[in-house]
């Protein structure tokens, strides 16, 4: 292996405090990864910490370098593990890098003095957060089995006083699965969030925590449920929320209708370039795959840039688009989604072929139903124009319109029947 070889940017997801959380969300994966590391106290050492941010800094030839804090539940570690960081990152910094720090948080535990800290120090928050209390609490509850809604929005207050940056991770599992534009409407108009992902629960039955099985328990959120939940909030999104709310599924989408698909590792044609560091420098070629055969080795035995650059890991990460099957490759859509992420491809084609999505059908429903609407934004958005056009669009014609308008030429007539041409007419959005 060369160093030549070393990709100029990539991504850890380091967790300072491995698998351990303060609360015991019922779908969550990272829990069972304890088992990885019996009688450990699952908390990163500052050897292990310095040596995380010098070979992190020391690894990227770019000058924009991601520090992502992720658990389990950061906050356990305390401010003064994150204080220190900074510090680090001051002392390693290239004189031409540009550091971003990611943190994500249940927000059980956030302070004015948390809140402070991140807004002095440009920390973009990811909060997780189910939807209305109802929803929140079905699943998201603490060690002693009590809903955490109420704790939650008490750190959704304190991240606004302070002026913090934060997004809302949502998972969308069996229960709320069923509640698209509610779960929406209450993030957009109730958090007032203008950043939201959309994260479905597909949860492995079985006992290891490994992506292993192809059953799922019963609180993984339904294929077609799934592309129903995203059709319902799109329908919305499209026609009110373009350019206002930042919804990462829609704009992950849409940028395969512009020829970018990979914006977001999840539509990416390969991956490989995210990975996730344990409490004790162990490196694991993702987050999805904390387990022993897709361990790379330990950053404080074997440098981080060889870990990344290694074998294994480019071939992890290039078995995502050899090993799609042939299904997706003769698939409309396999443009935007390339079989969307590896951990969920463990269901049979309708011809047999082992390796499908089990998100397939949701997905493919909810591209069907968007691509009239995303060839409009990603058309006006390589003449140059918003994609927020779109909305314009489609108030003043209806779907069959839009659907037409979506093949029309720009000297072509206007397919509202004004009588003028679509790029005098509804192909302009000034």
């Amino acid at each position: 292996m060369a160093l030549s070889d070393a990709p100029a940017s990539f991504h850890i997801m380091a967790k300072p405090t491995g698998s351990d959380c303060n609360l015991n969300c019922e779908y969550c994966f990272f829990l069972k990864k304890e088992k990885l590391y019996p009688g450990s106290d699952f908390r990163m050492t500052d050897t292990v910490h310095e040596a995380y941010i010098r070979q992190l800094l020391e690894a990227h030839q770019t000058a924009q370098v991601t520090v992502a804090w992720q658990g389990g539940e950061p906050t356990l570690m305390g401010l003064d593990f994150f204080r220190r960081s900074v510090e680090l990152q001051e002392t390693y910094q290239k004189a031409t890098t540009r550091i971003q720090n990611t943190f994500q948080t249940n927000g059980i535990l956030l302070t004015d003095q948390w809140c402070q800290f991140f807004h002095e120090n440009n920390f973009l928050v990811g909060l997780s957060l189910d939807g209305p209390q109802e929803l929140h609490d079905f699943y998201r509850k603490d060690k002693g089995g009590r809903g955490t809604f109420e704790r939650v929005m008490r750190g959704v207050g304190l991240l606004q006083k302070h002026e913090v940056e934060f997004n809302i991770l949502c998972a969308v599992n069996a229960k709320n699965g069923a509640h698209g534009l509610k779960v929406y409407r209450f993030f957009r108009d109730e958090v007032a969030t203008p950043y939201i992902q959309f994260i479905p629960v597909v949860e492995r039955a079985n006992d290891t925590g490994f992506q292993e099985g192809d059953t799922v328990t019963k609180r993984s959120v339904g294929s077609e449920q799934f592309g129903r939940f995203l059709v319902e909030i799109f329908d919305e999104w499209v026609r009110c929320d373009v350019g206002r709310t930042f919804v990462l599924n829609f704009d992950g989408a849409l940028a395969g209708w512009l020829g970018r698909a990979g914006t977001i590792c999840l539509f990416g044609p390969t991956c490989g370039l995210g990975m996730a560091l344990e409490f004790n420098g162990d490196l694991y070629s993702c987050d999805h795959f904390v387990e022993p055969k897709h361990f790379l080795g330990n950053i404080m035995e074997t440098p981080m840039v060889e870990l990344v650059a290694s074998e294994k890991q480019r071939t992890f990460g290039q078995a995502k688009r050899d090993a799609l099957p042939r299904y997706c490759r003769e698939c409309e859509f396999v443009f935007v989604c390339n079989g969307e992420c590896p951990k969920n491809r463990f269901v049979r084609s309708p011809d047999g072929e082992e390796g499908l999505n089990y998100l397939c059908s949701g997905y493919k429903g909810f591209f069907q139903h968007a691509d009239p609407y995303m060839r409009i934004m990603a058309r006006l958005m390589l003449s140059g124009k918003s994609a927020d056009g779109v909305m314009k669009i489609l108030s003043q014609g209806n779907v069959r319109s839009t659907e037409k308008s979506a093949a029309v030429g720009r000297n072509d007539p206007c397919p509202c029947g004004s009588g003028l041409k679509f790029k005098r007419c509804h192909g302009n959005d000034g």
